[in-house]
């Protein structure tokens, strides 16, 4: 049963949500490791809570997805009651822990941005399959949880703020295009308004038309993000001329705009193909943070095997695959 309630909260991306919070501690100068590994659980214990929470409310769309009847809710192996008991569970434990966490930097006004972080996330789990674009309100979620870490830590940097916003876009990038592009074959049916759907993203007999609005979106993001990304080795004293970071950097960012091209040339679509895409989309993507950070710290560097461990042992763990069943 614990297995099924390791699905339920979709243990395989939990470690991007919970080093959210520790990448905006860090950021802002913070190398308590004690301290850093409760902003982990506070991130990701929110996590849970979300995503839970997110199954629950799509449960109804996702039983008409043949390929989501690994998801517990569907399967009917964990029963809605015991579901939403499990949800609010995961966000009063994260908030405990936070209160400890503010009771250490005696620093107790920064969890308003926890605060509003979960309303946001809230608020998108009710609203995302009927409305376009409501992946703001995730991203949001994101974007204040890492300011949440920097903002307990001491007053906000100019580099903590720039994570911030590269957090924000990694996660609109997963929502608007992979979850959209993963999603698509049952939201078509389901009439979902999410933003892929109406920029024209459909599913029809197999085959998935993707559009060029909905490219174009993919790669601005993209671009946008490698931006921010490398702006700090030309605005912050402390990072110019660490040509190792940015080659190492270089290198990922092509590979990971490699992936994006190959996952938005699919023709057919075959939803482990679209899995396998994404897997690898966030194996590089969520690594490329971490390694930007190692010019404060070059131990920084094993943060960013921590989202792809977490992915690699829930999936073997759960299914005894590399990705999961129930993404």
């Amino acid at each position: 049963m614990i297995k099924e309630y390791l699905k339920l909260s979709r243990s395989f991306n939990a470690g991007l949500t919970a080093i959210a919070p520790v990448l905006g501690a860090i950021s802002n100068g913070e190398e308590n490791l004690f301290c850093l590994f409760l902003f982990f659980l506070v991130g990701f214990f929110g996590h849970c809570y979300g995503f839970a929470l997110n199954d629950i409310v799509d449960y109804k769309i996702d039983k008409l997805s043949k390929e989501l009847k690994d998801r517990p809710l569907v399967s009917g192996k964990i029963s809605l009651k015991n579901a939403w008991f499990f949800t609010i569970s995961m966000l009063i434990i994260s908030f405990v822990i936070a209160i400890f966490v503010a009771h250490i930097y005696s620093n107790f006004v920064s969890m308003i941005l926890l605060i509003f972080s979960a309303i946001s996330i809230t608020i998108y789990d009710f609203i995302s399959k009927k409305k376009p674009a409501m992946d703001v309100f995730v991203a949001s979620g994101i974007f204040l949880i890492i300011l949440y870490g920097a903002l307990t830590v001491g007053k906000l940097s100019s580099l903590a703020l720039i994570v911030a916003l590269l957090g924000t876009l990694q996660v609109l990038f997963m929502q608007f295009i992979a979850g959209g592009l993963k999603d698509a074959e049952h939201d078509y049916k389901g009439k979902a308004k999410t933003l892929a759907i109406k920029l024209g993203v459909r599913v029809e007999n197999k085959k998935i038309f993707i559009p060029l609005s909905f490219k174009f979106l993919a790669y601005a993001l993209q671009a946008i993000y490698l931006f921010f990304l490398f702006y700090p080795f030309y605005a912050f004293e402390e990072f110019k001329g660490k040509i190792i970071q940015i080659i190492v950097l270089v290198v990922l960012s092509i590979a990971m705009l490699y992936v994006s091209y190959r996952l938005l040339s699919i023709k057919i679509f075959v939803r482990d193909a679209v899995r396998k895409y994404i897997g690898l989309h966030y194996y590089i993507n969520f690594s490329l943070v971490p390694i930007m950070l190692t010019v404060i710290n070059p131990f920084i560097a094993l943060i960013a095997l921590i989202p792809p461990a977490t992915f690699i042992l829930s999936n073997v763990t759960l299914h005894g695959t590399l990705l999961p069943k129930t993404m």
